[in-house]
């Protein structure tokens, strides 16, 4: 594999970490919104990649024989469809007849996990791509 095809899959992977960064952050920092424009509590959102380019799974054996590579992109930004949890607070200016109110599908444990398995990603393509960068340089160095 090339300099150039190598930069090329870090840089994919820390873009398409970064918006995981970014969906997980927005997720904790509405896991207390009660109320949406739509009139819900905040939904959870979560990520869908793909590879660049898509190719189908009998393909893949053959790449791996031919070393072609591939990177990656997020496709789509979807909301979680899990249920909201209740929580009673009759004095939420949220809450439902009963005293009930909904609040968002979001379990932070599982947000902090998606944080810090989309950081240390983030910072294994970061070295990937500072390694071929430091490969970039001593070639050059050679070449004197």
């Amino acid at each position: 594999m090339d300099f150039k095809t190598s930069m090329k899959i870090s840089s994919q992977g820390m873009g398409a970490h970064r918006t995981w960064l970014n969906v997980t952050s927005a997720n904790l920092a509405n896991i207390n919104t009660t109320r949406t424009e739509d009139g819900e509590p905040y939904r959870r959102r979560t990520l869908i990649y793909q590879s660049d380019p898509p190719r189908a799974f009998d393909h893949f054996m053959d790449d791996a024989l031919e070393e072609q590579v591939q990177g990656v992109e997020v496709v789509e930004i979807l909301p979680d469809n899990r249920e909201f949890a209740q929580v009673y607070d009759p004095d939420h200016p949220d809450a439902d007849d009963e005293g009930y109110v909904r609040t968002p599908n979001i379990n932070p444990v599982e947000e902090m996990a998606n944080l810090m398995n989309a950081s240390r990603s983030y910072e294994a393509n970061l070295a990937a791509l500072s390694t071929a960068k430091k490969l970039i340089l001593k070639s050059l160095e050679i070449g004197k």
